[in-house]
């Protein structure tokens, strides 16, 4: 181990960026509840600035897995399609195989700078959470609460302010509703036995009303639906632990774009489509197990530097104060003043470790462990 990679993997390492991630988040967050009375007066402005502020925060994770951990991406895709990409507003299929799909999501969202703009949807609990909570409410994330008939109204209403947003935006959706598990894909291929639905080898079933009524919603705003399958050269499952601790990763992702007129508008032909699409997306996986590598050309896209410069950015200004409040605690010669120091400090750590147990796989959604009945497929 090379004594960058040791640095990198120290606890003071990951006590900086948790620190930077918690008070620049917090920070964020009061500017954003600032605008406020913005959003009477100008809505187009409001969603501007919030744009921007969101991005102040998603990017610091990007940050991360680009440039601490160096983890590379390569890019199949159509040239013919590739100039579209960050130039229209486009709904993005993602598979859910890996602990950091979402970050791998908002790093393919950063390199075609859509990174503040880009939504999800989201539990409805999410929305209370500080930080990356209340940035995804002012940026008109969309919640749901995985009761269909409640969520088919709420997430309509969503989508549909979205069709006057002033900025290009992506729609990111996971149709499988969960991670990629053993037991979930046994369980959900039992489902689809008894739908007669066909099989699938490395995905789970999707869920086909969400994606129905998000398609609906945004005809006329989105231009397409992007087909993205992403994989980890030699099998590897990356954590986000492990993308902190400096490890280095190569993840291939194939991405095709499809028209969205393409896209039937009735519902159960557009969920007939979207499982003739997940056929698809297993044989490309099947593709990719055999040979290693995905069907068509590939793309080399750089990063960009913004991400980093604005994490830059924010560490100077949080942790300049902080090393001279910490001189003069030291200094201070206080015990009790010393012991709260440190109690706050380990408890920043704890909440930045917390963050990171939720995005772990044994932490992940419970659909898929028992059957779901027919009317939530």
């Amino acid at each position: 181990m090379g004594l960058i990679q040791l640095l990198k993997s120290q606890f003071l390492s990951h006590l900086i960026f948790c620190y930077v991630f918690l008070a620049s988040g917090l920070i964020v967050n009061l500017l954003q509840f600032c605008t406020l009375p913005l959003w009477l007066v100008s809505k187009k402005l409001a969603r501007k600035i919030n744009i921007r502020l969101c991005y102040c925060i998603s990017s610091q994770l990007v940050v991360v897995l680009d440039w601490w951990s160096g983890t590379e991406c390569t890019l199949y895709t159509d040239p013919k399609s590739y100039p579209l990409y960050g130039n229209e507003n486009a709904i993005a299929v993602l598979n859910h195989c890996s602990e950091i799909d979402f970050l791998c999501g908002w790093t393919f969202c950063e390199r075609f700078g859509v990174l503040g703009s880009s939504k999800v949807l989201a539990k409805q609990e999410l929305r209370y959470l500080p930080i990356i909570g209340w940035m995804w409410y002012f940026l008109e994330i969309v919640f749901c609460k995985r009761k269909w008939e409640e969520d088919r109204r709420t997430v309509a209403e969503s989508l549909q302010n979205l069709h006057d947003y002033p900025e290009n935006f992506w729609f990111l959706l996971f149709c499988e509703g969960t991670r990629f598990t053993p037991k979930k894909h046994e369980v959900s291929m039992q489902v689809a036995e008894s739908k007669g639905l066909p099989k699938l080898k490395y995905h789970l079933l999707p869920r086909t009303k969400g994606f129905w009524v998000t398609v609906q919603n945004l005809r006329g705003t989105a231009a397409a639906v992007y087909d993205c399958t992403l994989n980890f050269r030699n099998k590897q499952a990356p954590s986000l632990l492990d993308i902190l601790n400096g490890k280095k990763y190569h993840a291939d992702l194939y991405v095709r774009r499809i028209p969205l007129e393409l896209i039937p508008e009735g519902e159960a032909e557009c969920a007939a489509w979207l499982h003739k699409l997940y056929q698809e997306k297993d044989s490309f996986q099947e593709h990719y197990t055999q040979k290693g590598c995905f069907p068509g050309p590939t793309v080399t896209h750089p990063r960009r530097p913004w991400a980093l410069i604005n994490w830059i950015l924010w560490a100077c200004m949080l942790l300049y104060p902080l090393g001279l409040l910490l001189v003069q605690l030291v200094s201070s010669g206080s015990i009790l003043i010393i012991l709260v120091s440190v109690t706050v400090i380990c408890a920043a750590s704890l909440g930045g470790r917390w963050m990171i147990g939720q995005t772990e796989t044994k932490r992940g959604s419970s659909y898929g462990n028992k059957e779901v009945p027919s009317k939530n497929n």
